[in-house]
């Protein structure tokens, strides 16, 4: 017995066994493959679930229009915001129903500001177009801004996440409101306003709108879904530099703003660079 023993220790060395236990992968190898592989499985979800981008086809037959878009608060306002947005995108639905609240009550009510709303329908929402001319055919009846804060209320009942028909349940916000039904569902029908949706997207695309919504506040292009403590921060940078005098108002008739401003001066003609010289001047 002693023999046996004896020789079953022959000429191992300490830790031979050991060794050889810890020869093969070890804990790290397995972590690290573990979380290779999960970022993978990520990544394919990613790519099998995203939403298609398709481009949207401009009609080439559609008559040119200037891009006006929907303006709320007063024509003597010393200062226009010009918002870009997307009925179907989450930040604008956030600024519509969280900021423009308070934009409204302290800023347009009280005649500081007044906005230009300008929709710029992007090519991966599949519902905003409808939402767009749904807001333009409101406009018809008098009731665009109405339109505008229901379509952003319930922006879950009618975006693509939602339904892949969408005119049913905006027809529904438009009864809510109190449109001539018959009416709302004639523009609906022959798409009355899409050259009008059309010249607003080609004017985001002019101005090189990259996201939705953006802001132009004074000379500066601001995008983001701002709260409001920063949007009223900008707000009174740009009033400090209003001279407070009557004069500086803007009369009613002079209540639309040249759509050329701002622009990169770089990219002007000199005539029209000049030009725009010279009305700056005598405002």
């Amino acid at each position: 017995m002693a023999k046996q023993r004896m020789d079953g220790g022959r000429g191992r060395r300490p830790g031979v066994v050991s060794s050889a236990k810890r020869g093969g992968p070890g804990r790290g190898f397995w972590l690290a493959l573990g979380l290779a592989a999960i970022l993978g499985l990520g990544a394919l979800g990613y790519l099998t679930t995203r939403p298609k981008v398709t481009a949207t086809t401009i009609d080439p037959n559609l008559p040119p229009m200037k891009a006006e878009g929907y303006v709320l608060g007063s024509a003597s306002a010393p200062l226009e915001v010009i918002e870009f947005a997307d009925f179907e995108c989450p930040g604008c639905g956030n600024f519509a129903t969280l900021t423009e609240p308070d934009v409204r009550t302290n800023l347009v009510n009280t005649g500081k500001i007044r906005v230009r709303f300008i929709d710029y329908p992007l090519p991966m929402h599949k519902n905003t177009w409808d939402a767009s001319l749904a807001a333009a055919c409101a406009n018809d009846q008098g009731k665009f801004w109405e339109m505008h804060d229901v379509i952003f209320n319930n922006q879950d009942r009618w975006n693509g996440e939602a339904t892949s028909r969408p005119r049913p349940v905006l027809a529904q916000l438009a009864k809510g409101i109190g449109l001539d039904m018959s009416k709302y569902e004639a523009c609906m029908d022959a798409d009355t306003h899409r050259a009008k949706v059309q010249s607003h997207l080609q004017e985001a695309e002019r101005r090189q709108v990259q996201q939705t919504p953006t802001f132009i506040i004074g000379g500066k292009l601001i995008p983001g879904a701002l709260p409001y403590d920063t949007f009223k921060k900008l707000i009174d940078e740009e009033l400090a530099k209003v001279p407070a005098t009557s004069d500086t108002a803007m009369k009613p008739t002079d209540a639309r703003p040249s759509m050329e401003l701002p622009v990169d001066s770089s990219r002007r003609s000199p005539a029209r660079a000049d030009s725009s010289a010279k009305k700056a001047g005598a405002r």
